[in-house]
């Protein structure tokens, strides 16, 4: 593993995908400060690397991808260091959500705040089928923030309603019921049901897939009229790439 930081290391492969692990974190992979902006420097360096396909996120340990923010350091907070903790995770989320390529949460364990929120800012999530989530910021006195809003667009108001508002946990099938995650692995096959994905992903066009992740993070934000106007640039500046010329004929080549 590559240490990009004490916080953050990459392994990769040449594939072009990259496991990126949070490390150095505790047994459940909790989110400090520190934690919080080693993670999000090394998604930023990373951003750069054209070379790179797909992103695994996962935690050095397997009891969780990230277990949550670090309630000892928000403990002593008051209202100015809050918001600078907030901010802080609020950018790391920011920086999955934009990162160029795909990214997948990698989820065995729990997934809690601060955690989930992360979660919700990668494009794929796929859980160990012991897995459980849950948003317990109210149960310390806290609301739900940041990266939290999300969670409306992927389950719905009424089920992200509950999540934030009763603090109660869910198992991972109900988590794949509801939307929360896309696929729950068998026990034992977490990195087989990730690697499923990644071989997916490979199949398809690098520069289509940053098309296609930059238009899903517009469409998030934009009214349908918008989106599809916005949309019919993007088709035509894929084919300066010259990705859609050689994919196309190679599909036609092997139909022949």
């Amino acid at each position: 593993m590559e240490m990009l930081n004490p916080h953050c290391g990459v392994d990769r492969d040449s594939r072009g995908v990259v496991r990126l692990s949070i490390c150095n974190a505790g047994s459940l992979n909790i989110l400090s400060s520190a934690v919080t902006s080693g993670v999000r420097e090394g998604f930023e360096k990373l951003a750069t690397d054209r070379t790179i396909r797909v992103v695994i996120l996962a935690g050095q340990s397997e009891k969780s991808m990230i277990g949550g923010a670090d309630i000892k350091e928000m403990a002593k907070l008051d209202q100015k260091s809050a918001e600078a903790f907030i901010m802080r995770l609020r950018d790391l989320c920011e920086a999955v959500r934009q990162f160029p390529a795909p990214v997948i949460a990698r989820l065995p364990g729990w997934c809690l705040g601060g955690g989930l929120e992360v979660a919700a800012a990668c494009d794929f999530r796929i859980a160990a089928h012991d897995a459980h989530f849950g948003m317990p910021e109210v149960k310390v006195g806290i609301p739900s923030v940041i990266h939290a809003a999300l969670l409306p667009r992927l389950i719905g108001w009424g089920r992200a309603r509950w999540l934030v508002m009763t603090a109660e946990n869910i198992d991972a099938p109900t988590a794949l019921a509801w939307g929360l995650v896309d696929r729950v692995a068998p026990a034992g096959g977490l990195d087989a049901a990730v690697e499923h994905t990644v071989k997916a992903l490979l199949e398809c066009g690098p520069e289509a897939l940053r098309s296609q992740k930059a238009l899903l993070r517009q469409w998030e934000e934009l009214p349908l009229k918008e989106s599809v106007n916005l949309s019919v640039g993007v088709f035509g500046q894929s084919f300066l790439t010259g990705e859609p010329q050689r994919m196309m004929q190679g599909f036609l080549d092997r139909k022949r």
